[in-house]
C-alpha cells in the first residue's frame, strides 16, 4: 500500500508521487550537462529536491552518456569551520556514495589513500580528480557529481569546497567532474559566506563565480495536486471532492510537503478518512489542516526556529503589523523567499507564501502569550453552547483591563505585542470549539480577523495609535466597512491599541463605544 510522503525523498514504490523528473525543463538540464556548465539548484525544504536530483542521477546513468554520482553532504556540518575534519567527511561521503550506486568497492580505499596524501584544502579536488580519471578510464564516460546541502556548510568548510571547484574546473571533463550541481535550501548567488565564530562576512560572490545558472524547483501547480490526489483514489478507489481538491489547492498553494501532509492526516490518520469507503469532502481537509497546526509538526516547527532571526523577523513583524518594510536589506528579503515563506505577489508586493504559513505565524508567536494567560471563565456562552458576542467583548475588556499591561512583556515582537495578546485570549474562546483566521499585509496599516464559533462569524480589525499619528479611527471604520462586506457581515469589532507614551494606564483606558463605518455597519470601537 502507498501513501503520502512526508518523510524524506519520494520512492514511488512507497509513496504517491508525480513523475520527479517533470518537475524541472529537462532539456534545459541536459543540455547545461552537455555544455560543461557548473550550476546551482535551490528551493525550500521539503519541496522535492533530493527526489528530483536522485531521478536526475538515475535518468544520467540509465541513458549511459554519463557517470553520475549523488552525495549528501549534511553530515559535515558538524565539524563547523574545522576544514580537516569536515573535508575527510564530505570525500568519504562522495566515495561511499559512489562506490553503492556504481558497485565500485575500491572507491572507499581511494578516499583514504587521497585523505592521507593531500593537504584538506586540496583533498576534495584530488579526489574528484581521481574519480573523474576512473569514470574515463573504467567507462570512458565524463563524471557529473550532485552535491546536496551545500548550504548546511558553513564559513572556512564551506569556502575551501567551491575553491577546490572552481581550481579543477579548467581540467573538466577527462581529469575532473564535466558538471557539478549545488543544491540547497538557499540561491547561493553570491556566496556571501559567513564566519560562524565572528558573524563576518568573510567572502563574497568571487568563491564560485564559475556557476553557469541558478534553478530554482517550483510548487506543484494546481493540476499537479489533483495529480497526485488522483494517484491515491486510482490506488484505493476513494475520491476526493472538487471542493476538496480546490481547498488543498488554496491552502497550500502547492507547496509539496503541505500537500502530502493534508491528503496524509485526511486519509490515513483521520478515522473518517480511513473509510474508503467515504469520500474526502472540503471540511475533512479543514480539520487536517487544523491538526497539523495544533501538532506543530516538525515542517511547521522549524518556522517557529526561523521566526527568532533577527533577519526572519525584520520582514515579519512589520508585515504583522501593516506596516511599510522600511530600509530592510535586499539580502533579508531573498533569504525568507528562498526558505519559502514569502513569495512575490502577481499583483505586485511581498505575501506569506500560503494561508497555512499565513495561519502559523501569528500563532507561533501568540504561543507564550497564550501559555501565559491567567484561568479565564468562558462567561460568553449561552447556556446553549452558543457564543454570545457582547459578553464576549465584555470578557475581553475586563481581561485587558486587568491583564493586559503584564502580558505585552510575554510577546516576543515588541511592536505587534497588543494583536498576539489578543489573539492569544480569542485561542481560549476558539479552543475546540470554532477557529481564528487572519489576514495581513505590507502598508495596510491593519490587522484583520475572523473568528468563527458555532452559528457565530465575527469580524475584528486591529489598528494600533502610533507615536506622531493621528487618530486610526476613520479609516479603521473605512477598513472595517470592507472587510465586513467581504465577509457578508453587518456588524463587527474595531480595537485600537494606544501605544503613544504617557498615555493613562491600560486600565483606566480601556473602552468600548458604538459607532457606524461609512456603509451602515453597526461597528464596536474598542480601546486599549
Amino acid at each position: 500500500m502507498r501513501f503520502f510522503n512526508t518523510e524524506g525523498p519520494v520512492r514511488p514504490d512507497d509513496h504517491y508521487c508525480l513523475p520527479p523528473l517533470s518537475r524541472w525543463d529537462l532539456d534545459e538540464i541536459l543540455s547545461l550537462i552537455d555544455q560543461k556548465k557548473y550550476f546551482l539548484l535551490h528551493a525550500p525544504r521539503q519541496t522535492g529536491k533530493t527526489t528530483c536530483l536522485l531521478a536526475l542521477m538515475e535518468h544520467l546513468n540509465r541513458a549511459g552518456r554519463y557517470r553520475a554520482v549523488y552525495a549528501n553532504l549534511e553530515s559535515a556540518q558538524a565539524a563547523r569551520e574545522d576544514v580537516t575534519m569536515a573535508m575527510a567527511d564530505i570525500v568519504q561521503t562522495i566515495a561511499a556514495d559512489a562506490a553503492r550506486e556504481h558497485d565500485d568497492a575500491e572507491l572507499p580505499a581511494l578516499a583514504r589513500e587521497v585523505l592521507a596524501e593531500a593537504a584538506p584544502t586540496r583533498a576534495l579536488r584530488t579526489f574528484l580528480a581521481r574519480l573523474a580519471q576512473r569514470a574515463f578510464q573504467n567507462s570512458a564516460l565524463p563524471l557529473v557529481v550532485f552535491l546536496d546541502e551545500v548550504d548546511a556548510l558553513v564559513g572556512d568548510t564551506l569556502i575551501s569546497l567551491l575553491r577546490q571547484l572552481r581550481a579543477g574546473y579548467t581540467q573538466r571533463p577527462r581529469h575532473f567532474p564535466q558538471t557539478v550541481v549545488l543544491c540547497g535550501v538557499r540561491d547561493l548567488r553570491d556566496y556571501r559566506i559567513h564566519s560562524s565564530a565572528e558573524k563576518d562576512i568573510i567572502t563574497g560572490g568571487s568563491a564560485f563565480n564559475i556557476k553557469a545558472e541558478s534553478l530554482r524547483l517550483g510548487d506543484f501547480s494546481p493540476e499537479d495536486v489533483k495529480h497526485l490526489l488522483a494517484e491515491h483514489t486510482q490506488e484505493t478507489g476513494q475520491i476526493f471532492t472538487p471542493q476538496a481538491q480546490e481547498r488543498v489547492w488554496a491552502l497550500t498553494q502547492g507547496q509539496p510537503w503541505l500537500v502530502n501532509a493534508l491528503a496524509y492526516e485526511a486519509c490515513f490518520r483521520r478515522p473518517e478518512g480511513r473509510d474508503r469507503s467515504r469520500p474526502i469532502e472540503r471540511e475533512m481537509i479543514e480539520q487536517a489542516k487544523e491538526a497539523l497546526i495544533a501538532a506543530r509538526v516538525t515542517h511547521l516547527d522549524q518556522l517557529a526556529d526561523k521566526l527568532r532571526e533577527p533577519r526572519v523577523r525584520a520582514v515579519i513583524e512589520p508585515m504583522l503589523a501593516g506596516t511599510s518594510l522600511g530600509e530592510v536589506p535586499i539580502d533579508d528579503i531573498e533569504y525568507l523567499l528562498d526558505l519559502g515563506l514569502l513569495r512575490q505577489d502577481p499583483a505586485g508586493g511581498l505575501v506569506v507564501a500560503n494561508p497555512i504559513y499565513r495561519e502559523v505565524l501569528p500563532r507561533i508567536l501568540a504561543y507564550t502569550p497564550q501559555a501565559s494567560l491567567p484561568h479565564i471563565s468562558p462567561t460568553w456562552l449561552a447556556t446553549d453552547g452558543q457564543l454570545v458576542p457582547d459578553r464576549l467583548m465584555e470578557a475581553f475588556l475586563a481581561f485587558w483591563r486587568q491583564h493586559g499591561q503584564p502580558l505585552l512583556a510575554s510577546a516576543p515582537y515588541h511592536e505587534i505585542a497588543p494583536h498576539l495578546v489578543l489573539m492569544a485570549f480569542l485561542h481560549r474562546v476558539v479552543n475546540g470549539g470554532g477557529t481564528l483566521e487572519r489576514e495581513y499585509a505590507i502598508g495596510s496599516g491593519r490587522m484583520d480577523l475572523c473568528l468563527r464559533h458555532g452559528e457565530v462569524t465575527l469580524g475584528i480589525e486591529l489598528k494600533v495609535w502610533r507615536p506622531g499619528s493621528t487618530d486610526p479611527l476613520n479609516a479603521g471604520l473605512a477598513q472595517i466597512d470592507q472587510y465586513l462586506a467581504g465577509l457578508g457581515l453587518d456588524s463587527g469589532w474595531l480595537v485600537i491599541f494606544d501605544r503613544r507614551p504617557d498615555q493613562p494606564p491600560i486600565a483606566e483606558r480601556t473602552n468600548s463605544t458604538p459607532a457606524r463605518s461609512p456603509g451602515g455597519r453597526r461597528i464596536q470601537v474598542i480601546r486599549g
